[in-house]
């Protein structure tokens, strides 16, 4: 189910195009794709060196990054040199796939069809687009909106007014009144006369059994995949940035924020309105305080509070010295 993709390229990516050194040289990729996912035939990017591990094991054969990183790159990898890596990646993702920057209203929605959809219960005004799977025994809400190629498992239970594209949902989940799944994430380059949006190509992966409580928000991934793992468990209004991978079996409460890009490992409780930077690692069984702000990566078997979150212990000892 993973190998399904919402966005299709609209041209080419040829590197002539985007990089004067090889305009001499008709050099055709199938794609752009993120460093450990790559391979001979796609052109990734590296631009920070938490990166490096991935770098240094890429099977790609192009990689735009920086002259400080290049040298992270196995010999097999030729360096496209960018001192604005993000940028360029944007520029060409805009280029072949144009309808990524911006969401637009599907157009080939129409009202849910009782006989396409055997054994499936809709609620009233439930819209749906075209090549949508739904799996038996599953039941939509009053108001919810389905867009076109979205994959539903069985036995899944939507709420009413929940918006879903560009996403693939397991067995026996239960989405709650409010939430949005697949939509475009917060990101652009900033520029003085108007801002660069980034397109987001890829999606939403929700594991088998997991439960979002009401008005959560996962937005898809950018070039990888955002993912939530099976039987996890969200608290109302819980934000999920793009490319965030969340693992099995973790419990978060309500209004927790996870910026992009970061890994949460398995068996990890998070306490309400903690925020997660980006590109952080947590680690398997962490249990992080709530209104915490974790700003640095977490080993497994971890109790961290505060902000900065630290361990459980110097958080207490800190709080007993004021």
């Amino acid at each position: 189910m993973n190998d399904v993709y919402f966005f299709k390229k609209k041209k080419d990516l040829i590197l002539g195009n985007y990089f004067n050194n090889y305009k001499k040289h008709r050099i055709k990729l199938s794609d752009i794709q993120i460093l450990k996912d790559a391979s001979r035939n796609h052109l990734t990017f590296f631009d920070n060196v938490r990166y490096k591990d991935e770098a240094k094991n890429t099977k790609a054969k192009y990689c735009i990054t920086t002259s400080k990183l290049k040298n992270y790159l196995p010999k097999t990898c030729e360096a496209i040199i960018s001192e604005k890596v993000l940028y360029e990646v944007a520029v060409i993702l805009k280029d072949i796939y144009p309808d990524a920057d911006i969401d637009t209203l599907d157009l080939n929605l129409k009202s849910s069809n009782k006989l396409k959809f055997s054994g499936v219960k809709f609620g009233n005004n439930v819209f749906i687009g075209k090549n949508v799977k739904i799996g038996k025994n599953s039941l939509i809400g009053d108001n919810t909106i389905i867009e076109s190629n979205v994959v539903i498992g069985k036995k899944v239970i939507i709420g009413s007014n929940v918006h879903i594209k560009n996403t693939l949902i397991g067995n026996e989940v239960v989405i709650q009144s409010g939430c949005k799944l697949g939509l475009k994430g917060f990101g652009f380059i900033p520029k003085n006369d108007k801002n660069f949006k980034f397109p987001h190509i890829g999606k939403v992966v929700v594991g088998n059994y997991v439960e979002l409580a009401s008005n959560c928000t996962i937005d898809r991934g950018s070039v990888d995949d955002t993912v939530i793992g099976e039987n996890t468990y969200f608290d109302n209004q819980v934000h999920v940035a793009h490319n965030v991978k969340i693992g099995k079996n973790c419990m978060i409460a309500g209004q927790v924020g996870f910026a992009g890009s970061s890994t949460i490992g398995n068996n990890v409780s998070i306490g309400g309105q903690a925020g997660i930077s980006g590109h952080l690692k947590i680690g398997n069984n962490v249990k992080i305080g709530g209104g915490s702000g974790v700003i640095k990566d977490i080993e497994d078997n971890q109790i961290v509070m505060g902000y900065p979150a630290v361990s459980f212990k110097d958080f207490i000892k800190n709080w007993k010295n004021k």
